[in-house]
């Protein structure tokens, strides 16, 4: 089983999507747990905001495989990317780092085990 870290944003009614991600997530991942919720600026500086979780969870999927199951996942949410209705993001697996220009973020930080 490998550890994963996955990152939730939406921008589209965001708390029924965070909610129903989660709860796919749930499904998807052994021992899943979940981050507290943040509201995030858009990064462009397009005045969006954005509501943020993360999750943390184990699965005997590949990175490829789960990289399609939450591209299935969004797909399945109607999403467009002007407007986002969720984006799952795989920031973790079994110790390999994704999406490394997102690490750095304030808001990652804030949403880590000890700020969650």
């Amino acid at each position: 089983m490998s550890e994963v870290m996955i990152l939730l944003g939406s921008n589209t009614l965001p708390a029924a999507h965070i909610r129903w991600a989660s709860q796919r997530l749930a499904r998807l991942l052994a021992d899943v747990r979940f981050s507290r919720t943040l509201w995030t600026e858009d990064i462009r500086g397009t005045g969006v905001w954005y509501m943020n979780r993360l999750a943390w969870g184990r699965t005997e999927l590949t990175a490829d495989e789960l990289q399609r199951e939450l591209k299935a996942a969004e797909a399945e949410t109607g999403r467009r990317d002007a407007g986002v209705t969720i984006d799952l993001d795989l920031m973790l697996h079994g110790g390999r780092r994704y999406h490394e220009r997102d690490w750095p973020r304030p808001y990652i930080r804030l949403l880590l085990p000890d700020n969650a």
